[in-house]
């Protein structure tokens, strides 16, 4: 029996040569002492255990915090494999890497927010924004930058559809906004954009996008509302088994960490398939920066003016956040999940969005923090 045991911990620890000795000298021992090393080997195995997950755990966080640096390392990495290996094979991951990029995301989502009091001018004046003055600016920006490429035309299109992510009220946080009205932005924002995004595609590419309106109404449904519907299902059924208070402190704060990480390996995946067309027009990816980095600056200066007009501080800084960061991780599975075969150049425009759009909110959030101080 004491042999099994300590074969048992052998197979688990994966340390079979310091077992071993372990064994011999075990053996020589009474029975109250083998007894006494058996107990501390098992604890000190089980210790092993939670460090290694807990270091799991830790390069997670550290994937999530410093997202950027995660997506240019997946976006060269995926580009070197790319080149030298045929990765079509890999197309088949991302439905499922979709769906658990959107769920962890519906999870934390605060459902309740639509039934408290609030501040409606500052939500319509912000759906406003994100529903007419965005897309519009991007058709305008596709025509402009990409009159014969439907595919990078319908890439930043789809950036302006879909607003709000959970950076929408981590940012407010940091730059101490109205974060009650940050948390309704996203809820509003993201059940919107999954209703209007198709009627936007159906009516700007319906002859360029050969995929019928239905299918593309169907598919951004299994895309938002089901995960939605399964999200709110998982947070309920969390709050029930485990209190309001427990699931805030011990959960909310794990599932954004996986929908990072499918985000970062969906990138890898997006570069590895465009990675000839990219070896063979290295000029793309500055073509495509160009429209993106001057549409986010258009996007910042105009809201801000919009805001500084109509809102104090607190919501302006909300107001902001609420529409200069986009749902880039819903963007990226709508366009490899609705486009099969177009999803990869649609998805290289978003890619490239996320490296803009995160410098952009972290330099408006240090501004905000030292022009305009929260006690003004």
């Amino acid at each position: 029996m004491q042999l099994h045991y300590i074969q048992y911990i052998a197979h688990n620890s994966s340390v079979l040569c310091r077992l071993t000795l372990f064994r011999c000298r075990l053996s020589a021992c009474n029975m109250k002492t083998q007894a006494f090393w058996l107990h501390r080997v098992c604890i000190r195995f089980k210790m092993m255990a939670v460090l290694e997950g807990g270091c799991m755990m830790g390069l997670l966080q550290a994937i999530h915090r410093h997202i950027v640096v995660s997506i240019l390392i997946a976006m060269v990495l995926g580009f070197l494999i790319g080149i030298r290996v045929d990765t079509e094979g890999l197309r088949r991951m991302v439905t499922p890497l979709s769906f658990f990029m959107v769920y962890p995301m519906m999870v934390t989502l605060n459902f309740r927010s639509l039934l408290e009091r609030g501040n409606w001018k500052l939500q319509g004046v912000t759906q406003l924004i994100n529903f007419v003055y965005l897309p519009l600016l991007a058709i305008v920006f596709g025509w402009v930058f990409f009159p014969d490429e439907d595919n990078y035309r319908l890439g930043i299109l789809l950036i302006a559809l879909l607003p709000t992510s959970g950076m929408t009220v981590s940012w407010t946080v940091m730059a101490k906004g109205n974060v009650k009205e940050a948390i309704r932005m996203i809820v509003i924002g993201l059940m919107l954009g999954g209703l209007i995004t198709p009627l936007y595609i159906g009516a700007v590419f319906s002859e360029a996008v050969s995929v019928p309106f239905g299918s593309i109404l169907s598919q951004i449904g299994l895309i938002v509302f089901l995960p939605m519907f399964l999200g709110f299902l998982t947070q309920r059924g969390l709050v029930a088994i485990f209190t309001e208070e427990r699931f805030k402190t011990s959960f909310k704060p794990i599932f954004p960490i996986f929908s990072t990480l499918a985000v970062v390996v969906l990138i890898g995946i997006v570069m590895s398939l465009r990675a000839t067309m990219l070896l063979n027009n290295p000029a793309v990816l500055p073509r495509l920066l160009i429209p993106i980095i001057l549409g986010y600056l258009i996007m910042l200066v105009t809201i801000d003016f919009i805001g500084r007009r109509l809102f104090d501080r607190a919501d302006r800084v909300a107001l902001i956040n609420g529409t200069m960061i986009r749902s880039l991780s819903l963007a990226l599975a709508v366009a490899l999940t609705v486009f099969a075969e177009r999803g990869p150049a649609i998805a290289l425009v978003i890619a490239l969005a996320y490296v803009v759009q995160v410098q952009l909110a972290a330099w408006y959030v240090r501004r905000t923090i030292r022009l305009m101080p929260a006690s003004t």
